[in-house]
């Protein structure tokens, strides 16, 4: 498995490569890796020839006060499970190569980013999008994968390659979760014991919405309260939203007629997690 921090050697790899045309898989993360990235990696490894993943804790999708200073980085861990799960190469820039003193340049995705996340954090998608359009340019995948933890990211992503006409395809990865429904992030890793054991309120709450819906609930506005209502018997967390919205649009749901994505996102002290599932009117 071979390391690349610059751009320049990167891009003369990227170009010996497209010599020989092998099918690339492109894994880009911030790196405190976990069992959710090593499916994306495995699961590029079973479908392409080179599997190449980037680890790049990227300044601007984080907000003023969020958390980058303490953002966990664990470069020599993340590098001997790369190598574990098969990837061939590691892509790992400093801030300073990808952003230049004179950097000046943001990709919007408009609509997609305007609720939810977008609301919540208001420069973060802009800074996903950079930062991916840079990454998806450099590496020239043939397929890129995303967790569908991140589903709004995703949604945003894929609009994004549309929009740009990107050789990409974005191919989204199922949630990997904890035994007890906790969905795996790297932010896990601030949880305490006992906010630890609070946080699966988060996906027990997203079930509860589920369930709502697959026993015929079609009210948006019930289904949404189903999710709040069992949050609120815990005034440790903090909501920022629950929501039955529509998986393509994004659109908030009043009336659900066939499938929804529910997402949420709350607060424990200063740890902030999101998770989401898909409903299905009707079905288990």
């Amino acid at each position: 498995m071979r390391v690349i921090q610059s751009l320049r050697r990167l891009q003369v790899w990227r170009c010996r490569m497209g010599q020989q045309n092998p099918r690339i898989g492109f894994v880009p993360t911030m790196g405190a890796l976990h069992e959710g990235h090593l499916s994306l990696m495995r699961r590029a490894r079973k479908e392409c020839d080179l599997v190449v993943v980037s680890i790049f804790v990227n300044p601007l999708q984080f907000g003023p006060a969020e958390d980058l200073g303490r953002y966990p980085r664990t470069f020599q861990a993340d590098r001997k499970a790369c190598e574990q799960a098969g990837v061939d190469l590691i892509f790992f820039p400093q801030v300073k190569d990808l952003y230049p003193s004179t950097f000046q340049t943001s990709v919007v995705v408009k609509q997609l980013t305007q609720r939810w996340e977008g609301e919540i954090r208001p420069t973060h998608f802009q800074g996903v999008t950079t930062v991916v359009t840079k990454l998806l340019n450099l590496v020239g995948p043939h397929r890129a994968y995303f967790g569908q933890k991140d589903y709004q990211q995703y949604i945003v992503i894929k609009q994004l390659v549309e929009d740009l006409s990107l050789p990409v395809t974005i191919i989204r990865c199922p949630t990997v979760r904890e035994a007890d429904g906790l969905a795996m992030s790297s932010r896990n890793r601030y949880l305490g014991a006992t906010e630890r054991e609070l946080a699966t309120v988060l996906y027990r709450a997203l079930s509860a919405g589920k369930k709502a819906i697959t026993d015929g609930v079609r009210s948006g506005k019930k289904i949404q309260q189903n999710m709040m209502r069992l949050c609120k018997k815990h005034p440790e967390l903090s909501i920022d939203y629950f929501t039955v919205c529509h998986p393509l649009t994004l659109e908030p749901l009043t009336r659900v007629d066939r499938e929804a994505v529910l997402l949420g996102a709350l607060r424990i002290g200063k740890v902030r997690l999101i998770d989401n599932i898909f409903a299905f009117l009707g079905s288990a």
